[in-house]
């Protein structure tokens, strides 16, 4: 589909090593032998086609940049990982083995796996959309060793004063005359056991040479020049060695095409390292965008000013969506949301689902996916910022396998060799009636984002504060030039009939006149006549889980 050039962005994010994975063994702990495993060329141009008119404008191939794996890629010359402080057999892809490397288990031909992502990127490209990949800047895999550093680059550590709890020209950080000695077998069925000493600090800030089972005990710390054992004083004159090595990631990955980098766990490296890496980024490559995953509110404008385009609007946005959709709060809950971050709107990446967090459809969350349309509608709808899908949203995935190394949690696995129902029913076209409709109000909401200019560019103004009848129920209008949208989403499992106040002040803030209108709802195509008055109600009639987005002329 051809999307407008000021398109709103809508990203999707793809587990890459999932996502393409027809086989339906799902062995518990099973080998890629065993369960399978996607790879980069399932993304053919026709898939990419799909997506693109699904609405996306982005996707994010997450997990590409080689991780730490319990699969044996030794006879390629790929150092083999040790058990013990690998997750699961897949492996974290949050725990980087090498950031100038992809991950082989992508590959149908390991030894050209570069030149199949160059080959993903440009195939991405050629369907209309961007391309983002991870940067995961705060730690990387124990036994970390580029095999694929370009020439007369220096590995992470090598030069490091590894008798130094801390020093500012260090990689890392040291835990000096200690042995790594976690909580877990450090054999793992191996003859050698697991040897690190000095121990290196964890990733999760765990400063000590014995994490828990709770820590990320795979990983360990980059040092950012931040002395953690003073009560993190900055030591960032003269610049830090990782600082450089960390930009020079950047921009290898910049120039192999990406458009832009979903930042992991970005508040843990502080802003002046951002600062300083997004402005060398951003001067040779302009365009590129900084997504941050930064979780404390306090900080958010911190990080925006640092380079970042958008952050997650986790503790806000999706936590208030998660308690209305489950009956805990009222619709008016989102108003408060979206107030905190006015100021900053344009850079509050809304989501719904991620690997990090429960399927809406899972036990754990609403137990029903359609519980999670009206809140997909407004999150889409309500403002210019952008919106994030994750693969198998759109068709319900519940979530509620027990995979291996990730248990029965309501999540869709990042550490197991693993197929996820509902795409490999998709692609054979298997699914359930439910599913079918699911997606299609997921296609049309991102189809209306795209191609509406109320949304793309549009005013957004709230009209819970002349509502208060609502409280199930959430409705604010968009406007652009001449093109009004009214949504009122339905968060009840009942159908609803109510009215909608339209205040006085509306009128005046979005130019609105008064008159009878004859509206289209743009999800049923249904006619619709509005009587448009300053402090007028306008009737609406909704169904369970659903919602209206009336379009008239102003």
């Amino acid at each position: 589909m051809q999307l407008m050039a000021s398109s709103k962005i809508i990203l999707y994010q793809i587990f890459t090593r999932l996502y393409g994975n027809r086989n339906t063994t799902r062995k518990e702990n099973g080998t890629i032998e065993e369960n399978g495993c996607g790879k980069m060329n399932d993304f053919t141009p026709t898939t990419l086609k799909n997506i693109r008119e699904m609405g996306v404008s982005h996707i994010w191939y997450t997990g590409v940049i080689r991780h730490a794996t319990q699969t044996d890629y030794s006879k390629y010359g790929i150092p083999r990982q040790h058990p013990a402080v690998v997750k699961g057999k897949a492996g974290s892809p949050y725990a980087i083995a090498d950031y100038y490397d992809i991950d082989p288990d992508l590959a149908v031909n390991v030894d050209e796996r570069m030149a199949e992502f160059e080959a993903l990127v440009e195939r991405t490209h050629q369907a209309g959309m961007k391309v983002i990949i991870d940067f995961v800047p705060n730690h990387v895999a124990r036994q970390y060793h580029s095999i694929c550093k370009p020439k007369g680059v220096k590995d992470l550590g090598e030069d490091d004063h590894i008798d130094h709890g801390f020093d500012p020209q260090n990689n890392f950080y040291y835990c000096p005359g200690q042995r790594f000695e976690p909580y877990l077998d450090l054999y793992q069925g191996e003859k050698e056991a697991y040897h690190e000493e000095p121990a290196k600090a964890t990733g999760n800030d765990c400063f000590h040479n014995a994490p828990g089972m709770n820590d990320w005990y795979e990983t360990v710390k980059l040092n950012y020049g931040l002395d953690y054992y003073a009560g993190r004083v900055g030591h960032f004159n003269p610049i830090p060695n990782t600082w450089d090595k960390m930009t020079d990631v950047l921009l290898f990955w910049a120039q192999k095409g990406v458009d832009g980098f979903r930042c992991d766990m970005a508040e843990m490296v502080p802003a002046a390292f951002w600062h300083w890496a997004t402005d060398k980024v951003k001067y040779r490559y302009p365009n590129i965008i900084f997504i941050g995953e930064v979780y404390n509110p306090a900080e958010y404008r911190n990080y925006i000013g640092a380079g970042f385009a958008y952050l997650y609007d986790k503790v806000g946005m999706y936590d208030t969506m998660r308690a209305v959709m489950c009956g805990h709060q009222s619709a008016h809950a989102i108003t408060a949301a979206w107030q905190q971050t006015d100021d900053i709107r344009q850079h509050m990446l809304y989501f719904l689902e991620n690997h990090d967090e429960q399927r809406i459809a899972s036990d754990f969350f609403a137990g029903d996916a359609k519980k999670g349309v009206p809140a997909m509608i407004a999150s889409v709808l309500m403002q210019q910022n952008p919106f994030m899908l994750y693969a198998g949203e759109e068709y319900g995935e519940r979530g509620m396998d027990k995979e291996g190394f990730s248990g029965k949690d309501g999540r869709t696995t990042i550490f197991d060799y693993w197929s996820i129902d509902t795409l490999c029913r998709a692609a054979s076209k298997k699914l359930r009636k439910e599913e079918k409709l699911l997606f299609d109000i997921h296609q049309k909401t991102l189809q209306i984002a795209a191609k509406e200019k109320a949304v793309r560019e549009g005013v957004f103004f709230d009209l819970m504060y002349v509502n208060g009848q609502l409280q199930r129920q959430y409705a604010f209008l968009r406007k652009a030039g001449s093109e009004v949208l009214l949504v009122v989403v339905n968060f009840d499992a009942l159908p609803v009939k109510t009215t909608v106040n339209i205040p006085a002040h509306a009128f005046d803030y979005l130019s609105l006149k008064e008159k009878n209108a004859m509206a289209t709802d743009l999800l049923s195509e249904q006619k619709i006549k509005l009587d448009l008055k300053r402090d007028g109600a306008i009737p609406v009639t909704l169904e369970p889980l659903s919602a209206i987005v009336l379009s008239f002329k102003s």
